[in-house]
């Protein structure tokens, strides 16, 4: 704890400032207080009434209720929620933070998500090391490698992972005479056996049946796809991007996905935007990739709307997509409270709550194996049993693929080049040889 009062209160001052800059809403659990991170009376200390920050995006499953009964158990601690509405948005609150300052001007407790992990590393001296025997093998072993540096310092403690599933329409399945049952759905992929070969060609049979397309864009596709490669873009002996002109893996991914776009199965939506939000409505596509936390999104964007399914399958086996962390910034007031919180956070019974409340799986071992978990059903999505269906996903992974610092870069480059083809903006050739080139440039510069 600082004992210079004013360093503090210029800390926060700023941090309140910063977290101002986003498009937020803030979730106070009472009035107690009026600066981020720092008692109301300025004098009270660690054991005085102190404020501390969360700050989040999307829907951690962090409700009023959630965060209440943490001060109920601590009452000394009231906790402000800031919530960013995407994660690009708090990413880049994150990027500047490491840009302009000694990230002071980031919450006490900082939401990141996993591909962002690398760009942490690279600030590891701006966070706590969260190494706590309390805590050890609370986690699946690979999502505590994501947020481990080389040197062993813990950045991250583990909210949610990201095990993928197909969600699907099971109303314009049966429209265009396809199974509708989840289980006979899952076979009809190629149940263990699923491949990408497999998942397009059913699209092709729906799409030859339907007006709808067999998935809403390429943003969640190549994602899915790609987060199965053991190292997509990076040389993980080097930390060094690979030179996409002579990556054989990622070309096979784009041109499966660029070929689907010729066959018609894309909506042509790109995630999050108005046009896609406004395609549940208007039976726009009829699966889509579906990590835990998906579900959440799909029935807030699908009100009235009939027929969501889960079923227990992914074409090539196992795949996480996304799936974040708690950091603590060193620059808080109160970083030892902060800690507390963060672990208090990502226990076991808080990410159950989360899951129930959200859809954000637990990365805790304990809280996947909860009854509340594995008995858990959405009503939304025809009482699926989806606790034991993501159990089962989680499972088939064996390994987080590596990401280094040029991935976020490198994948958005792909992204562009994707979207300019499912928008008919380019051809796959031109839009590929764009996308070597500047992930060439990337290359030259390091």
């Amino acid at each position: 704890m600082p004992s210079n009062i004013r360093s503090v209160r210029g800390r926060t001052a700023r941090r309140r400032a910063a977290l101002a800059a986003l498009t937020v809403v803030v979730l106070p659990l009472s009035a107690c207080g009026s600066l981020l991170g720092q008692d109301p009376a300025g004098d009270g200390g660690a054991d005085g009434p102190i404020t501390l920050t969360v700050s989040t995006f999307n829907n951690f499953g962090y409700t009023d209720e959630l965060l209440a009964k943490y001060t109920e158990e601590n009452p000394n601690v009231t906790v402000e929620h800031v919530v960013a509405p995407t994660s690009d948005e708090a990413r880049l609150q994150m990027l500047k933070a490491f840009t302009t300052g000694d990230g002071s001007e980031l919450a006490d407790v900082v939401a990141a998500e996993v591909d962002w992990m690398p760009e942490l590393m690279e600030h590891s001296d701006l966070f706590e090391d969260l190494t706590d025997p309390e805590v050890t093998k609370r986690w699946v072993d690979w999502k505590v490698a994501q947020a481990t540096t080389p040197d062993g310092k813990l950045l991250g403690y583990g909210t949610d992972i990201g095990p993928e599933a197909i969600c699907y329409r099971s109303d314009l399945f049966e429209e265009a005479g396809l199974p509708t049952d989840r289980e006979e759905v899952a076979e009809l992929l190629g149940g263990k056996n699923a491949t990408w070969e497999r998942y397009f060609e059913v699209g092709r049979q729906f799409t030859a049946q339907s007006e709808a397309a067999w998935f809403d864009g390429t943003t969640g596709t190549f994602q899915g796809m790609v987060n199965q490669l053991p190292a997509a873009f990076e040389d993980p002996a080097t930390q060094l991007p690979t030179d996409l002109a002579i990556n054989n893996d990622v070309r096979v991914i784009y041109d499966q996905i660029t070929g689907a776009i010729a066959d018609g199965l894309s909506a042509g939506l790109e995630q999050w935007t108005p046009e896609w939000t406004a395609g549940f409505q208007e039976d726009a596509f009829a699966t889509m990739l579906c990590p835990g936390w998906m579900m959440g999104p799909i029935e807030s964007y699908s009100p009235g709307v009939q027929g969501w399914d889960v079923a227990n399958v992914f074409p090539g086996g196992g795949g996480n997509w996304g799936g974040s962390f708690l950091a603590v910034p060193s620059a808080g007031a109160y970083p030892e409270e902060a800690k507390k919180l963060a672990a208090w956070l990502t226990a076991p019974e808080q990410q159950t709550t989360a899951f129930t409340t959200a859809g954000a799986f637990p990365s805790q071992i304990a809280a996947q194996d909860s009854e509340a978990v594995q008995g858990y059903v959405n009503p939304f999505f025809n009482n699926a049993p989806v606790g034991k269906i993501f159990t089962a996903r989680a499972q088939s992974i064996d390994s987080a693929p590596y990401k280094g610092p040029y991935y976020f870069a490198i994948r958005d480059e792909l992204n562009n080049a994707l979207a300019a083809v499912d928008a008919g903006n380019n051809s796959p050739e031109i839009a590929w040889n764009q996308a070597v080139q500047s992930t060439g440039d990337i290359r030259i510069k390091q």
